[in-house]
């Protein structure tokens, strides 16, 4: 059975880093591209990062440059997304997501057509 577990949420002072983890079980994520997403309460869910099925192809959402690292582990089976500077208005659940039809490529517009999505885990920047 697929499935998409992220981990790695909490609280953190603005500054500060957190490596949020999305463990995929039941697939290979050399057959999937995987994505990033958060929402905030109030907001529409915001695309933040996504990495294709080689591992070659990254995105990133303009808000996140240069503060945001996806990163994959094949033998874990895990994606990463290694978060530092983190502000204020980086509070939401982020949720990963992956894409099996068309993994060589990968997107972060809102209504991006990922196939399997985890539960989500809270980040909260506050002093």
């Amino acid at each position: 059975q697929l499935q998409l577990v992220e981990s790695g949420g909490g609280l953190v002072q603005p500054g500060g880093s957190l490596r949020l983890s999305c463990a995929a079980s039941g697939l290979a994520l050399e057959e999937f591209a995987i994505g990033w997403f958060r929402q905030a309460p109030g907001k529409e869910r915001e695309g933040v990062s996504c990495i294709n099925n080689s591992g070659g192809g990254t995105r990133y959402a303009d808000s996140v440059k240069g503060r945001f690292t996806i990163s994959r582990d094949i033998a874990e089976n895990t994606v990463y997304l290694q978060m530092n500077s983190l502000k204020p208005e980086d509070t939401a659940v982020y949720y990963c997501a992956a894409d099996g039809l068309g993994p060589s490529v990968c997107g972060i517009t809102p209504n991006y057509d990922y196939d399997y999505w985890g539960q989500g885990t809270q980040v909260t920047v506050s002093s």
